[in-house]
């Protein structure tokens, strides 16, 4: 999925909406247990919670980076599957009439059977990867694709993988399909024993065959990598470091900010007595911006670990396939009333 949104900052803020609630109440709590009820030795220095800082940003940057390769090379991938399948069909057809002008009735029952097929070899691969993982966390969607308050469609989530298949599968092809663990890899291989039956039997070129097995190769090596990146979770250990780190750095935060104001307050009071005596208020606002600051790179890192994980920051693999879908029917001439249609966008969400 992939968030567009015409005000981002507005998104993040809404994103994030409870913990700067945590946060505003945590910090005044702290200015008020310091100020008013006058317990001074609640303080830090604030050179040690600097250095702090400094090691959490390092940390939190090296996580966002190694979140953001991630999701990088899983667009990469879904962009090849996008371009290879393109190829696929295209050569299937023009390899069929190569030298007449057009094709046999035959010839272009066999071509839909064959991108009905690459249909549902697409389709199992997108079900495959929102495949709910143990280490899958982020993000609890329910059957309506919500996650609290902010609502945006699942496909996967809302109809079974066997309602999706059937329509693109024979009777025999749908029976083996779903006997086997491994879906997409089922399919493949019953699109490449197809092609040999063709050239067995004169349908198809030698040479034909030889570029479109690459073709499927090169398919199951892009379904491969997805495969990694899905069953491979980001490694723990940096993400529960980092998430670690950042909270220390922010519960330490207010202690060393607050004693901070109230010293530059005593300065403030002696040209303007009325602002340095509630200069230390001022701190909440600062302190909480910086927390958040901190608290929203930790989310964006974590939010990115898991690129097929069905949240509104991953890759949009749903309308990827869907484009894919419509883009084949198209190449093979299939009437438009049996297109099926983009999926529907929620809260400007692709899926």
């Amino acid at each position: 999925m992939y968030v567009q949104r015409r005000f981002p900052l507005k998104g993040v803020l809404i994103w994030t909406k409870r913990e700067i609630i945590f946060f505003t109440v945590f910090v005044t709590l702290i200015t008020v247990l310091y100020e008013l009820l006058d317990i001074k030795w609640l303080q830090i220095p604030l050179a040690p919670v600097g250095l702090i800082g400094t090691a959490v940003a390092f940390m939190v940057g090296f996580q966002n980076n190694a979140a953001y390769d991630r999701i990088w090379e899983a667009r990469k991938i879904w962009g090849g599957i996008v371009n290879t399948s393109r190829s696929l069909i295209i050569t299937v057809r023009d390899s069929f009439y190569m030298h007449r002008s057009e094709a046999t009735k035959e010839e272009t029952e066999v071509l839909k059977i064959i991108a009905n097929r690459h249909i549902a070899w697409l389709t199992a691969l997108r079900y495959a990867m929102r495949k709910k993982q143990l280490w899958e966390t982020s993000y609890e969607v329910g059957k309506k694709g919500k996650a609290s308050n902010f609502e945006y469609n699942i496909p996967e989530y809302m109809t079974t993988l066997e309602e999706e298949l059937e329509p693109y599968l024979s009777k025999e092809e749908f029976e083996y399909v779903m006997s086997k663990d491994n879906k997409p890899n089922a399919l493949i291989s019953l699109q490449s024993k197809h092609f040999r039956e063709l050239t067995n039997e004169k349908k198809l070129w030698d040479f034909s065959l030889l570029n479109l097995q690459q073709m499927l190769q090169e398919l199951t090596a892009l379904q491969g990598k997805s495969e990694r990146i899905k069953n491979f979770p980001y490694p723990k250990q940096y993400g529960s470091i980092g998430y670690h780190f950042v909270h220390i750095f922010m519960w330490l935060l207010p202690l060393a900010i607050i004693p901070f104001f109230a010293s530059s307050g005593v300065k403030i009071a002696e040209e303007n007595s009325i602002i340095g005596e509630y200069f230390v208020w001022f701190n909440i606002p600062f302190t909480v911006i910086v927390i958040w600051v901190f608290n929203t790179m930790l989310r964006i890192g974590l939010a990115g670990e898991n690129p097929f994980e069905g949240s509104p920051n991953d890759v949009p693999i749903s309308n990827i396939s869907r484009g894919i879908t419509r883009d084949i029917l198209q190449i093979i001439d299939e009437d438009p009333a049996n297109i099926p249609e983009p999926f529907e966008n929620k809260n400007h969400v692709q899926m």
